[in-house]
């Protein structure tokens, strides 16, 4: 895939300062969202509408929305796969950078055993976070087409990489390449990723 995104500051903080101002607006459906402690004083809030999960990262001290991690269902993929398979989306405000927010929340859906796949583009800081999380899970490359992912193996070569088709993934705790690609017939499948329990028994903090 392509590492050529640029962030936009401006426009980057404006969109956490409104969303920060909606999870504090009676009325508004991101209102009284519940949360959890995270390090350094900041919370957690969370919330999942239509299979796709919404994590906020709130300073209260300072009054501001540090970041938000969007993890989207994805409409190239089949049946099959979307119970497993969400494309995470990253904004961390400017102060906040290198703390390991992001980096921790991944962690945290990667160890529950929902699997994450990068979109076409990267930024810079999103692939340094990519091969950072593929230190502790397993990940590789596949290819996207016909509502199906396909592997392609642990590297690739600069040419596969620059197509548009070609996406990383980093495997949920349990899964391997080969099997989530062609399971075994009759294997049980394992149960969607759920976001109430992962905020009930894991540690999604970073």
């Amino acid at each position: 895939m392509r590492t050529d995104v640029q962030l936009d500051e401006a426009a980057l903080a404006a969109e956490l300062a409104a969303c920060h101002a909606r999870l504090h607006a009676p009325g508004d459906r991101l209102f009284g969202l519940p949360s959890w402690p995270l390090r350094d004083g900041l919370r957690l809030r969370c919330r999942e509408a239509d299979g796709e999960y919404y994590l906020y990262v709130e300073d209260p001290g300072r009054h501001c929305l540090a970041g938000l991690v969007v993890l989207n269902r994805l409409i190239e993929v089949g049946r099959r796969w979307d119970p497993l398979v969400r494309a995470p989306h990253t904004k961390i405000g400017r102060d906040y950078r290198r703390r390991g927010l992001a980096r921790a929340l991944y962690a945290g859906v990667l160890e529950a055993g929902l699997c994450l796949l990068s979109g076409a583009r990267q930024s810079p800081g999103a692939q340094a976070l990519w091969d950072a999380l593929a230190r502790d899970f397993d990940a590789g490359y596949v290819t996207l087409e016909h509502k199906s992912l396909q592997p392609l193996g642990p590297r690739v070569s600069a040419q596969q990489a620059d197509r548009l088709q070609t996406r990383r993934l980093l495997l949920g705790r349990g899964w391997d390449l080969a099997r989530l690609a062609a399971p075994a017939p009759g294997a049980p499948r394992r149960p969607a990723f759920s976001l109430r329990q992962w905020l009930g028994s894991a540690a999604p903090g970073p």
